[in-house]
């Protein structure tokens, strides 16, 4: 082996160093993003008046409604990110490259132009869409197939991120009081740098990851591209998916307000995609693979649900925090920002004692299906919003409302999302046909994109209908959505064909050696 060989394989504490920049750079990057989405939606909604100095003056609607479609921009994008890594640079230069393009962005934030605003806002999409899908991919990428310690390097990977988040929303929130929105998106700014020299200097740990990709076509990959030739072949199929794009072009006639066309733009995507999905159901070659198909989309409701409540935290419960919530605790105010790093806090808590919960269930051979622990996930998470409800009654009652709501209404949220966040990717792989599973990926985070937008969808309704209406209606539909899906369990259950019958019969294994 080589020196260079032997640096890049060289460890730490039982893992590759390489994770530990792969962590570190990661951290920062999520330091730089929570840091930025804490302060976004109260920047743009600040006037001349405000004590932080003044924002754009947007109402909380005008606000809302670019959140919703940058949250969604974001996971969008990396969609092409990971094509970009997988069919020219590799991850490990796409990765560089959307760090470079983040310290950009952010340094632009921090410009008090709002030619900067928007510049620096589409940058960071850019520089997100080719980070975050393809820093996840090195992670794997560091351990052999087979190798035990992948799964525990990936929650080393986790903390990383929540950690990044913690600081984020801690210190950004301070700075701002102190010194203004500006210093806060400097501030930002600041963290990716420090993350993208940490990935420079480490690249002598990384050169056995993410390499770009030799020139060899996979017989058996199936691209975009070739789905969309398909399509053209299908008349059938193209009929449908033409109708669907007329429907959507001509919304463009009827909708109003200023971003009408980027609807039309947005549902003549997902109309592509309906015709995408038909093809690839068309193509499945049995009955298993095609049922597996349907569960999978039901999985892709399931998440545009949840993120669709759960992003509520970076826009409505935002403004409604800044607005409306005495933040006062010992004669000092708690900056909004500040009040999102409880996400990430209650995942450094409980995060072990949630998956050691589950863990537990499967071993006593309890329902524990990544259904159940999905459905279930989005009613712990929907369930919070009662505690928005009544803060918005103590608001109504009293113009102020106490922090203690939101701080109840994080925790359910946070247990929420460590039932379904870290099971409903690892879902989609186990049943994702092997020739898809790439396409299967990225449509996850289109998903996970939609439920954004779907967020600041509903974020807007609440100038029309108020708080208590809208944290209402969340509560209630993503309480009956999910109890649906928990209600047709075992037909969902059977149409999975098994997919996850190996661990179960290997918990029951370890059922008959531990004392539980």
């Amino acid at each position: 082996m080589t020196d260079k060989a032997s640096t890049a394989h060289r460890e730490l504490w039982g893992h590759p160093i390489g994770l530990y920049v792969l962590f570190l750079t990661e951290m920062w990057e999520r330091f730089s993003y929570y840091g930025m989405r804490a302060i976004l939606v109260i920047y743009m909604i600040a006037t001349a008046t405000d004590p932080n100095g003044p924002g754009l003056g947007w109402s909380d609607e005008e606000a809302l409604m670019l959140y919703g479609w940058y949250v969604m921009l974001v996971y969008l994008l990396s969609i092409p990110g990971g094509i970009l890594a997988d069919r020219l640079w590799g991850q490990r230069k796409t990765v560089m490259i959307g760090a470079i393009t983040l310290v950009a962005g952010h340094g632009t934030l921090a410009i008090e132009e709002t030619w900067a605003f928007f510049t620096g806002l589409g940058l960071i999409i850019l520089g997100v869409g080719m980070l975050k899908p393809n820093i996840s991919t090195m992670v794997g990428g560091l351990y052999r197939e087979g190798d035990i310690r992948r799964d525990k390097g990936f929650s080393i990977f986790y903390i990383g991120i929540n950690l990044g988040s913690l600081l984020a929303t801690t210190f950004v929130g301070l700075i701002v009081a102190e010194y203004g929105w500006h210093a806060g998106f400097g501030m930002a700014g600041i963290g990716m740098l420090l993350g993208l020299v940490v990935y420079l200097r480490g690249q002598k740990y990384l050169t056995h990851v993410g390499n770009a990709p030799e020139k060899v076509v996979d017989p058996n990959e199936v691209t975009f591209g070739d789905l969309f030739r398909d399509l053209l072949k299908s008349p059938l199929h193209l009929g449908i998916t033409l109708v669907l794009i007329a429907i959507s072009i001509s919304m463009g006639f009827i909708l109003t307000g200023i971003d009408k066309w980027g609807y039309v733009a947005l549902f003549t995507f997902l109309s592509l995609v309906v015709g995408m999905l038909m093809m690839i159901y068309k193509d499945l070659s049995d009955q298993i693979q095609k049922d597996r198909f349907i569960v999978i989309l039901i999985t892709f409701a399931l998440v545009i649900v949840f993120w669709g409540a759960f992003e509520q935290a970076g826009g409505l419960m935002s403004i409604y925090t800044e607005q409306k919530t005495d933040r006062v605790l010992f004669g000092w105010t708690i900056p909004t920002p500040m009040f999102q790093g409880l996400n990430a806090g209650f995942i450094t808590i409980f995060a072990v004692i949630v998956a050691n919960f589950w863990a537990r269930r499967k071993l006593k051979s309890k329902e524990a299906s990544s259904i159940f622990k999905m459905a279930m996930g989005t009613i712990i998470m929907g369930l919070g919003f009662v505690w928005m409800v009544l803060a918005a009654a103590e608001y109504d009652a009293n113009d102020s409302s106490s922090m203690i709501w939101l701080v109840l209404a994080y925790f359910f949220h946070t247990i929420g999302e460590l039932s379904l966040s870290p099971v409903s990717l690892s879902f989609v792989t186990k049943l994702a046909p092997l020739k898809y599973a790439s396409l299967m990926m990225g449509l996850y985070f289109a998903a996970t994109g939609l439920g954004g937008k779907v967020a600041g969808i509903v974020g807007e309704s609440a100038s029309d209908f108020g708080e208590y209406a809208v944290f209402s209606g969340i509560t209630i539909f993503t309480v009956v959505f999910a109890l649906l899906i928990i209600a047709v369990l075992k037909p969902l259950k059977r149409l999975t064909h098994g997919a996850e019958e190996a661990e179960r019969e290997m918990s029951e294994e370890a059922a008959e050696t531990l004392d539980v």
